[in-house]
């Protein structure tokens, strides 16, 4: 049988001799440094800029070239592109045309003010004298 101080220095040398295992890069994909968009900088391409330059070599503004590409799907009896101006025309429509207007009297912004403070003190247990 060994000596018991020479079966620890194997185990403890063994231990030291393990293979250090280091994280590496990975090969392909993920993040790296200084990569991506810097941070500030602009669109490259502005939807102003965009829609001028249609208009400019199109010869016929934005709403008319819809317009003549609507009817040409329709008379082509392409269903498919009907339906997606169908969908952007009414979505642009309904956006348009949805507008809440709220009108009140001072007498319920006082009573919306008197409960606002109402709720605050009870939160804060702070009681304000008039």
């Amino acid at each position: 049988m060994f000596p018991l101080n020479i079966y620890m220095t194997t185990e403890t040398k063994s231990k030291k001799s393990m293979p250090v295992t280091r994280k590496r890069a990975p090969s392909r994909g993920g993040a790296r440094v200084g990569s991506g968009r810097p941070k500030g900088s602009t669109t490259k391409i502005r939807i102003e800029d965009l829609m001028a330059q249609i208009e400019l070599q199109s010869g016929e503004s934005y709403d008319q070239l819809l317009a003549r590409n609507y009817v040409s799907a329709i008379s082509r009896s392409d269903w498919g592109g009907v339906r997606d101006y169908d969908k952007a025309f009414m979505n642009k429509m309904i956006a348009d045309k949805t507008e809440v207007t709220q009108i009140e009297s001072t007498e319920q912004l006082d009573l919306k003010t008197a409960a606002f403070a109402e709720a605050i003190r009870q939160i804060t247990g702070i009681t304000v004298k008039a």
